[in-house]
């Protein structure tokens, strides 16, 4: 179980860093975008992401 977690954050990683290494200056507007929104907002897209993982992790197993 420990090297499925430890894979999943990898592969997070790479994909996170994907966007920075091929577009930084439009991972700078996103940011930018981010910092306008409130927290509850942050908070639903978090929460929303989660659920989503979670939901596919169910299904692919």
């Amino acid at each position: 179980m420990w090297q499925e977690l430890i894979v999943a954050a990898c592969l997070m990683l790479v994909i996170e860093g994907m966007l920075p290494f091929i577009s930084p200056q439009r991972w700078r507007v996103m940011l930018a975008g981010m910092l306008s929104l409130n927290d509850q907002t942050i908070r639903r897209m978090g929460l929303a992401c989660m659920v989503t993982g979670v939901v596919l992790l169910t299904i692919l197993n």
